[in-house]
């Protein structure tokens, strides 16, 4: 049977567990860029960490920060200090290039914030919002809504094999998956070829004229509704996976709009968007579906966030702050010496990013889904 262990975290309760058994420091190691292009997300993730250490009240907890520098000698470097600590768990590295030399450091567990999976080393947990956790979600939407027929459009960039695996993964049924280039006019071109848009194009066009040169009675009324319309004749999917974000994925979906293709007759859906506010302008693709994690909590993780530092949080930073009280809770049932050993298991946990599934040293979420339509985010499920 499935043994669930549910973490309920006492930084969003005013309960705490009682630690009478561990005289130890609990000593947790962070690897994040502190100088560099990305020192600002960096300089996020530490406010948050010590605002769940506040939370807990604790005084065991020690949080030892390094700098990654986001460069991957430079994370190995910091890996080494915090070793030569005896400190066995690390929160980060933040970016997956910065994983390169850790599987040097050994008897440490590294819990990164990236959401890729692939080519980790063995020391290496993913607990990013990966693929699959994305992928998952979807699929209980098309069942739910029993969905034949599904497409996904997967751009060629760094992520595009992380999201095969998340399909393999889910054993999500699809009809068929393209691989996209991001260049307008190359991308327009495919999307006419994906949907057939010059084939459904021209049966408009002869349909229009076999009308014409017809005697039907109702002509005219057929003719000016057809006119009406761009193209004639059914796709042959009735849902579409656009595997992109920001503007990349607005372009995608014009195209789609281009080609005749409309979110009100096919369900538009994406991948994790992090609530992003622009999308709620842009009526013309609504509606459009995402999965993501519990925004109740990530508002309520917000304004906590900006209570205690007057700026907004990253996503990141989120994932941090459930990190600590993931670590802290471990501690209750094992020493840190053993931790790796927790998350070959299967277990799942539940933190204020949701419900997420542990084993094999893998982490995957259980994510909520969401859609927004009428310039409004409506949660599904």
């Amino acid at each position: 049977m499935k043994k669930f262990i549910y973490l309920i975290l006492i930084v969003w309760t005013n309960l705490f567990f009682q630690i009478t058994h561990a005289e130890e420091k609990i000593k947790i190691g962070l690897l994040v860029p502190m100088t560099g292009p990305n020192k600002n997300i960096g300089q996020s993730i530490i406010k948050a960490v010590s605002l769940a250490v506040k939370d807990i009240n604790n005084n065991q907890i020690e949080i030892y920060p390094k700098d990654t520098a986001s460069r991957a000698n430079q994370t190995l470097r910091s890996a080494y200090e915090l070793s030569q600590m005896d400190i066995k768990v690390v929160i980060g590295p933040v970016f997956f290039e910065s994983l390169t030399y850790l599987d040097e450091i050994k008897n440490v567990t590294f819990l990164s914030l990236t959401n890729k999976t692939l080519d980790l080393p063995k020391n290496v947990i993913s607990a990013g919002i990966n693929s699959t956790s994305q992928i998952n979600t979807i699929k209980k939407f098309l069942e739910l809504n029993k969905v034949q027929r599904t497409i996904f459009l997967t751009p060629i960039r760094n992520y595009e094999f992380e999201v095969k695996k998340g399909i393999k993964n889910s054993n999500i049924k699809i009809y068929k998956h393209y691989d996209y280039n991001t260049e307008p006019t190359k991308l327009t071109k495919q999307i006419e070829e994906i949907t057939n848009y010059q084939i459904r194009k021209q049966n408009l066009e002869n349909e229009i004229e076999r009308v014409k040169r017809s005697k039907e009675p109702n002509k005219k009324a057929k003719l000016k509704k057809l006119e009406k319309k761009y193209t004639l004749g059914d796709l042959n999917f009735n849902a579409i996976v656009v595997a992109d974000f920001d503007e990349s994925l607005k372009s995608v979906t014009t195209s789609l709009l281009y080609t005749d293709v409309l979110p009100k007759n096919n369900f538009f859906i994406t991948l994790n968007q992090w609530f992003d506010e622009s999308l709620l302008n842009e009526t013309d693709i609504q509606p459009i579906y995402y999965p993501s994690i519990d925004k109740d909590n990530f508002d309520e993780y917000k304004i906590k966030y900006f209570n205690a530092f007057n700026e907004d949080p990253t996503h990141l930073s989120l994932l941090s702050y459930d990190l600590v009280g993931l670590i802290y809770y471990l501690t209750l049932n094992t020493n840190l010496k053993n931790l790796n050993k927790i998350f070959k298991k299967k277990n799942s946990f539940k933190g204020k990013i949701g419900i997420f599934d542990i084993k094999n040293n893998k982490i995957n979420h259980r994510l909520n889904f969401y859609k927004i339509e009428n310039k409004q985010l409506i949660k599904i499920f």
